[in-house]
């Protein structure tokens, strides 16, 4: 990474973090991008160079999180199916600490900041709607179904729901203050036991290719 690239970096992390910050402190409808600007040391259009809403500013992750079950279908090794290699990414993330899964005390005043803003639920809903869609095309592109494949959005809609409930379990834990490993426990074993019933249901997709 050239030193351009390692400022820009630096400072969009610095956006990112003084933000969020100031959300999880002041609430989200209370603080402008301008307060941002000031308590970064930086101009408004700056922050706008980096982030076109606030709503980016305090979803700073959002393409990863929108591509990510796309990528990981993509991505899964040979003989894996979709339900397999959601499952497995999302064990695997409980147990890393993926922090945009939340699985931490100190995310609790985010998600917090999230369900006292309507604003940032209503991104949390788009995100995932977006993510969704993602899933949707690389299911029908891997099947060779046309773009909007209903099929593919109905498997789609099984697993992306299925990843979100289990996410929406470990927010509730960690804002009500529960223990870190009860929480990752009860959430891996949902997440266990739900795919498992998907897998048993999903089992023939994709189907073969129809090139």
């Amino acid at each position: 990474m050239g030193l351009r690239e390692e400022k820009k970096r630096r400072t969009r992390a610095l956006l990112a973090d003084t933000a969020t910050a100031l959300f999880t402190e002041h609430g989200f409808e209370r603080v402008t991008v301008a307060d941002v600007a000031r308590a970064a040391g930086v101009a408004v259009t700056t922050v706008f160079n980096y982030f076109p809403t606030k709503e980016d500013l305090f979803f700073d992750r959002q393409d990863e999180v929108v591509d990510r079950l796309a990528r990981v279908v993509r991505e899964r090794p040979a003989g894996d199916s979709p339900v397999d290699a959601v499952r497995a990414e999302l064990l695997a993330g409980l147990d890393a600490g993926e922090p945009t899964y939340g699985l931490d005390p100190r995310a609790a005043a985010f998600w917090r900041t999230v369900e006292d803003s309507p604003a940032l639920r209503a991104r949390l809903l788009d995100l995932g709607e977006r993510a969704e869609e993602a899933l949707a095309a690389a299911l029908a592109e891997e099947a060779g179904a046309p773009a909007g494949d209903p099929s593919a959005r109905v498997v789609a809609g099984a697993l992306a729901g299925a990843h979100r409930a289990a996410l929406a379990e470990v927010r509730r834990g960690v804002v009500a203050g529960e223990p870190v490993a009860a929480v990752r426990a009860r959430a891996g074993e949902a997440v266990t036991a739900g795919f498992g019933l998907l897998a048993g249901g999903l089992a023939g997709w994709p189907p073969a290719r129809r090139d």
